[in-house]
């Protein structure tokens, strides 16, 4: 899964989550204060990416301590294309 692929999958399903346009989801916005994402909204976006994943790759899973650092929609796609990198 290339890295355009993850923004891809995390633009998709904030923009269900969120109910706005994929492409209102610029890479730099801050899930706060660019986007209004809540915490429940980050937690939906989460396990939507958990879901989705799972299939590719086997128990992926984004850890607790780990969602505090993700403040911005880079920080989520860096997070899954490193944890998931280029496998198909």
């Amino acid at each position: 899964m290339t890295r355009a692929d993850v923004l891809t999958l995390v633009r998709d399903r904030l923009a269900d989550i969120l109910e706005i346009e994929p492409d209102q989801i610029l890479e730099g916005a801050s899930f706060a204060d660019d986007l209004d994402a809540d915490s429940l909204a980050l937690i939906e976006l989460v396990e939507a990416l958990e879901e989705e994943l799972s299939d590719r790759t086997v128990g992926f899973r984004i850890e607790d301590e780990d969602l505090q650092d993700l403040k911005t929609v880079r920080d989520a796609v860096d997070y899954v294309h490193g944890r998931v990198g280029d496998q198909s």
